[in-house]
C-alpha cells in the first residue's frame, strides 16, 4: 500500500491512500485549523474525508495518522464539534445514550458536540464512509432552535446520489484550498443538514398532520353549539387558517367547515330523537338560526328531512 501524508501544521494535514486491487478505493482526509476569520463567519469545516476500510482489518485505518482525539473512534469518545458519518458500503454498529445502532449502507450518523459515542464497521463487510467536521455559532443555531436534537443522532437516509455528490463537492474544496473554500464547503453541509431535515418532516409528516386535525376535531366538536370560527381555532393551534384547510383537507378529504356541518348534523340526529324536541329548538340549539336551512342541510347530509328523521326515531323508541 503506498500512503502519502502531507503536513500542514501541527494540527492539520491530508492523508492519501490508495491500495492494490480494484476494491480499494482512493481515500482522503483532512483536519483543518480554524482561524479568526472562520470564526467572524461563524462557521466553517474541521475536517472531511472519504475512508474505505477493508474487511478483517483495524478501525480507524491508519490510526496514527489521525489527531489523537479523534483516534478512539471505536473505544468511545466524544468531539467538540459537530461530525456528519455517511455510511455508503459495509455494515457496523454505532452506540450513543446506551443505545446500540445496526448500521447499513446509508445509514447517516450525526454526532452533535459533546456527544458520548462509539462505531465501527463489521469486521467481515468493512465499510466505505465519508464525513465531514464542522462548528460555529450559525450552525450551533440550529440545537438552540431544535433543528438539530442530541435525541435525533442516528438516521437511515438510503443511499442518495445527491448527498454523496455534496460530501465530494466538500472534498473538492478541501483539497484545493481556493479563496473562499469555508463558505463554499459548509453551503454543501447546509444543503446537508437540509436534505436531513427534509426526511425527518417527511417521515414526521402524518404525525404532524393527525396532531392538527385531532386538535381541530376537538375544537370545533367542543363548540357544536355554536357557530364557525376558523380564525380562532387556527389560532389556537398556532397556525394560520389557509394552512388548517389545506392539512385537514388533505387528511380527511373534507373541508373544515364540511366537518363542522358533520358534527352539527350528527348532533341533531340526536337531539330530535328525544321527545319534546322540535326541529326549530334543534336548529337554534346548534346555531342555525334559519330552520328552513338547517332542514336543507340535513336532508342533503342523511336523505331524510328532520321531521321524518324525528318521526321514525320516536316510533322505534316507542317499539323498544
Amino acid at each position: 500500500m503506498f500512503i502519502s501524508i502531507e503536513k500542514m501544521s501541527k494540527t492539520s494535514y491530508s492523508l492519501g491512500m490508495k491500495g492494490q486491487g480494484s476494491e480499494n478505493k482512493l481515500s482522503f482526509l483532512h483536519y483543518i485549523p480554524s482561524s479568526s476569520e472562520d470564526a467572524k463567519l461563524g462557521m466553517f469545516c474541521v475536517s472531511a474525508g472519504s475512508v474505505e476500510t477493508r474487511p478483517n482489518t483495524p478501525y480507524p485505518p491508519n490510526r496514527g495518522n489521525h489527531p489523537a482525539i479523534y483516534r478512539s473512534v471505536a473505544e468511545g469518545r466524544s468531539l467538540p464539534d459537530f461530525n456528519f458519518v455517511y455510511i455508503t458500503k459495509g455494515e457496523g454498529t454505532f452506540e450513543a445514550e446506551g443505545k446500540t445502532y445496526h448500521i447499513l449502507p446509508g445509514s447517516m450518523i450525526l454526532l452533535l458536540p459533546g456527544l458520548k459515542h462509539k462505531y465501527k464497521p463489521a469486521p467481515e463487510t468493512g465499510w466505505h464512509e465519508y464525513w465531514v467536521g464542522f462548528n460555529g455559532d450559525f450552525f450551533k443555531r440550529f440545537l438552540d432552535q431544535g433543528l438539530l436534537s442530541k435525541d435525533h443522532f442516528f438516521i437511515n437516509l438510503g443511499l442518495k446520489d445527491y448527498i454523496i455528490s455534496l460530501y465530494n463537492r466538500i472534498l473538492d474544496e478541501v483539497k484545493a484550498q481556493q479563496p473562499l473554500f469555508q463558505i463554499k464547503a459548509c453551503a454543501c453541509i447546509l444543503d446537508i443538514i437540509s436534505e436531513i431535515l427534509t426526511y425527518e418532516r417527511r417521515r414526521d409528516q402524518p404525525n404532524y398532520y393527525q396532531k392538527i386535525v385531532e386538535k381541530a376535531k376537538s375544537l370545533m366538536i367542543a363548540n357544536v353549539y355554536g357557530s364557525i370560527n376558523l380564525t380562532a381555532i387556527a389560532d389556537q393551534i398556532g397556525i394560520s387558517t389557509s394552512w388548517l384547510n389545506e392539512v385537514f383537507k388533505t387528511y380527511t378529504s373534507m373541508t373544515p367547515y364540511q366537518y363542522y356541518i358533520h358534527i352539527k348534523i350528527q348532533k341533531a340526529q340526536s337531539l330530535l330523537e328525544q321527545e319534546g324536541v322540535t326541529i326549530q329548538s334543534a336548529a337554534l340549539d346548534l346555531g342555525f338560526e334559519d330552520p328552513y336551512h338547517f332542514s336543507h342541510l340535513f336532508k342533503n347530509k342523511t336523505g331524510m328531512s328532520p321531521s321524518a328523521w324525528r318521526k321514525n326515531a320516536l316510533r322505534e323508541n316507542n317499539i323498544n
